[in-house]
């Protein structure tokens, strides 16, 4: 008997032990390695333990320290489109990771359109004139089939104070069956990639749909400039105020009487053909809000660091004409420079979005829009190194937020990696933008940059590519001393210049370009297809 309860009592504490091989989810089946790099591998362990990893003809071993993570760095490795098996050693225990590529990895980020899945693209369109292009997405749904060509994709989750350290997931291969999963943006980014590399191309998606710049900064972002420094305090000392007054079974009781009240809603609504209303959500403790600065890099981000990327996409800024919408640069840099820091790789690539135009287009010219700012804002972040910008003014939709061509916008992304990152001889990887101005008498000149082969007036509908178009450029308007705007008079007068003039302005002191949430009608491009960016001369 003493024997029997022994065995029981030792399986029982085998049981209980932790498994000695711990690792994050990236660290799975299908997963892609960056090339050309130093490929970091970590886990977690009992201090003092050793773990080895073997894999492409090499093999590392580490210690684990009293912290209880151990990392290690594999040599630079090939890219390699044959699934291998990296062995993972630690202790007396084993792992392997099989179908294992090496190849270029993106971390895919921001707001609801990094959010929008291919599935969720391909749904009916509010207006009908866009359906072609859900219409197009449901196609690719359906057939797209390319194994080198894979996702993995982090939950949506927050922490105000605490930093994450891993998190549920797994790689998804691009298949009829996954596709329907895959983040729009980012695929369509990677097809670009993989249509012209002919390597592996792996995405990370870290998006939450609503979010605001704040939350994906890290903490030590905010201590760069007092104005941040002190937001970010104020912040978290409201949370700590309100999660001392936080009672979870007063929260639970109150969500039941809630859902309760819903459920009945739900079938009046029915009774009486209405839409039903939406469902309540079970309130978060205050220490999981996905508002607070930091909590969505603590939860989100910090898991996936130091993972080997090549660099990030970014398509985010529409929440933020709520909040700093004037400050955004300044926000969206230090996330920038943050994450840069933190990852280790030196400056990688950071390729961002504008946002599209969205709403009714106004009939007089805008001084005042946040939308507009935010996207001025996210023209000016261009300052910083290594950094690049999708200009989407011509592919937005009046009547929905999230608009569904993010075939052109995955383009748009994907040519700012293929001219800086891979080598490729484009003629032109941005729009216009915005360089210097003269005033000569009553007009004003514009010169810009990334004209590519000249400036021209364009026409785009839908997916098809910018035409020139036989008709006078749009959306540009000046004013004199009296900061009265005007719509103007402009026409192309060179292969970087545009001259613009109103008749009742003599002196004219400013200009601006395409100045509105939806400036519908904006027609300056370059002879490659790539819309301007809007832009401001003046800094009142």
């Amino acid at each position: 008997m003493r024997r029997r309860h022994l065995s029981i009592l030792l399986v029982v504490l085998a049981a209980s032990l932790p498994a000695q091989v711990e690792l994050p989810a990236l660290f799975s089946n299908g997963m892609v390695l960056q090339q050309g790099q130093e490929i970091p591998v970590w886990g977690w362990a009992t201090a003092g333990t050793k773990a080895t990893v073997s894999f492409g003809g090499a093999s590392v071993t580490a210690t684990t320290p009293a912290s209880g993570k151990w990392m290690l760095r594999l040599p630079t490795m090939a890219t390699s489109s044959d699934g291998k098996s990296m062995i993972v050693n630690v202790g007396d225990e084993s792992r392997t990771i099989d179908d294992v590529l090496v190849g270029e990895v993106w971390l895919c980020s921001g707001q609801s359109n990094m959010d929008f899945t291919l599935g969720g693209l391909s749904r009916k369109t509010r207006d009908p004139q866009h359906q072609p292009l859900a219409d197009y997405v449901a196609n690719e749904v359906k057939t797209a089939s390319d194994p080198l060509l894979r996702q993995i994709a982090v939950p949506r989750t927050a922490s105000t104070s605490e930093a994450l350290t891993n998190f549920k997931g797994s790689w998804i291969t691009c298949n009829p069956e996954k596709n329907s999963q895959f983040t729009g943006t980012g695929y369509f980014f990677a097809r670009e990639l993989r249509r012209e590399l002919n390597i592996p191309i792996g995405l990370i998606k870290c998006p939450w749909g609503g979010t605001l710049v704040e939350p994906w900064i890290p903490p030590s972002g905010f201590q760069n400039d007092p104005d941040m420094k002190a937001f970010y305090e104020e912040q978290h000392a409201a949370v700590a105020e309100r999660l001392a007054k936080w009672d979870p079974d007063k929260a639970k009781a109150n969500f039941e009487e809630r859902l309760t009240k819903w459920k009945a809603d739900v079938v009046k609504a029915k009774a009486d053909k209405k839409r039903p209303p939406r469902r309540p959500r079970m309130p978060a403790p205050p220490d999981q809000s996905r508002t607070t600065s930091s909590a969505l890099f603590n939860a989100m981000i910090h898991p996936l660091i130091p993972y080997g990327v090549k660099g990030a996409i970014w398509y985010q800024g529409e929440s933020n004409r709520r909040q700093h919408a004037r400050e955004y640069s300044l926000y969206f840099t230090q996330l920038i420079r943050g994450w840069r820091d933190l990852w280790g790789q030196g400056a990688f690539p950071f390729y961002f979005c504008q946002l599209a135009q969205y709403q009714a287009p106004p009939e007089t010219p805008v001084d005042e829009d946040p939308w507009v700012h935010v996207c001025d804002q996210q023209r000016r972040t261009l300052a910083l190194e290594n950094t690049g910008m999708a200009v989407l003014n011509d592919i937005g939709e009046a009547k929905d937020i999230h608009p569904r061509n993010k075939m052109d916008a995955g383009k748009r992304l994907a040519l700012w990696a293929l001219a800086k990152d891979y080598a490729r001889p484009l003629k032109a990887w941005s729009g216009p933008l915005y360089k210097e101005h003269r005033t000569e008498g009553s007009k004003i000149v514009v010169i810009f940059d990334h004209v590519g082969s000249g400036l021209m007036v364009g026409h785009k509908p839908l997916m098809d590519p910018a035409k020139p178009a036989e008709e006078p450029l749009k959306r540009f308007q000046i004013c004199g001393e009296d900061r009265q705007w005007k719509w103007a008079q402009a026409k192309i007068t060179g292969t970087d210049t545009v001259e613009v003039r109103h008749d009742e302005i003599p002196a004219p002191v400013a200009v601006r370009y395409a100045w509105a949430a939806n400036a519908e009608g904006a027609n300056l491009y370059n002879r490659e297809g790539l819309p301007a960016s809007l832009f401001r001369t003046d800094e009142w």
